[in-house]
């Protein structure tokens, strides 16, 4: 059997166990979804979190932990097994979107070459993307997120609606990568290395609420409008590559970003280049439990995904 790369290893040990016999990663039952304040006690904001799609982070599945934790801070999620029109935004506050896929990928369990291919389909049809914005022009907001290839094919057509460019590679930089999984595309965000901004997301609505550190798990990169602001920006060190490979071709991502939130019309987006940061995954293997996401210790990855649903529902400024 020929060796892969260390860097291949890795990542499919981090994002695609089915390839290498070990089972996919599960949502982490031991999570804490408690919130201490909610922010909605009386009245509880409409998430429609999309499962329509192919979706490889679904309401009852990956994003389970996600679910619980915007739930318990007072938001009313609504799993959505529909395509998107005027009718199926109407009432809704926020649309949620994880790694959706090309229809083509619906019925595969594990990462092959056919699936991906099919994965990288358009997840949506241009009507689809349409009706998404119009409706965020109209006051809805949308949190899109979208990870390395494939998914980053598969919402581009989405994303490109307002203006944000994927890079549908992945996003690499070792000098700020987390040590502890030996693997460049796990980076690690700070306010000392520069890489957390200025933005009311990173605030948050006081200093409890402050992000000082926050870990992305093996994405993509992106590039916003001049109107959007990034709250997760990669630093100078950071290159994109377009495939696995070691060997594939590599182009700077200074500049780049793998959060960002905009304005647009009467509604708000944030769009992120990597998933398992609002999840909270866990999986046993041979050197015994890992853990990706929100449940990974001494990171603020379980407030920042509360801070963007604030500041989606308009409690952040």
């Amino acid at each position: 059997m020929r060796r892969r790369p260390p860097l291949v290893i890795g990542v499919l040990l981090l994002l695609g166990r089915a390839v290498l016999g070990q089972g996919q990663e599960l949502y982490d039952p031991d999570f804490d979804t408690t919130v201490a304040r909610p922010a909605y006690a009386k009245t509880h904001p409409v998430v429609l979190f999309d499962d329509a799609h192919a979706n490889y982070h679904t309401s009852a599945g990956r994003y389970k932990p996600f679910v619980g934790l915007v739930t318990a801070d007072g938001y009313r999620v609504v799993p959505n097994n529909q395509r998107f029109s005027g009718k199926t935004l109407k009432g809704v506050g926020i649309l949620v979107i994880s790694n959706a896929l090309g229809p083509g990928a619906l019925n595969e369990r594990e990462w092959t070459k056919e699936w991906i291919n099919a994965g990288a389909q358009p997840a949506f049809t241009e009507e689809e993307c349409d009706a998404v914005r119009e409706w965020v022009r109209a006051g809805g907001s949308l949190l899109l997120v979208a990870d390395h290839r494939p998914f980053g094919s598969a919402a581009e057509n989405l994303a490109s609606r307002f203006g944000v460019e994927m890079s549908k590679g992945y996003a690499f930089d070792k000098v700020n990568s987390f040590k502890e999984m030996n693997n460049p595309g796990i980076i690690v965000y700070t306010r000392e290395n520069g890489t957390l901004t200025n933005h009311a997301i990173i605030r948050g609505r006081d200093a409890t609420e402050q992000i000082n550190r926050v870990i992305a798990f093996v994405g993509q990169s992106l590039k916003g409008p001049a109107e959007s602001a990034a709250f997760l920006r990669l630093a100078d060190s950071a290159i994109d590559r377009e495939s696995l490979l070691e060997s594939a071709k590599e182009v700077p991502a200074a500049g780049r970003v793998q959060g960002l939130g905009m304005k647009f019309g009467s509604g708000r987006v944030v769009v992120l280049a990597e998933a398992a940061m609002l999840s909270a995954q866990s999986w046993t293997g041979p050197k015994g439990t890992t853990k990706a996401g929100m449940n990974v210790p001494d990171i603020d990855n379980r407030q920042l995904c509360l801070n963007i649903m604030h500041w989606l529902s308009r409690l952040l400024d």
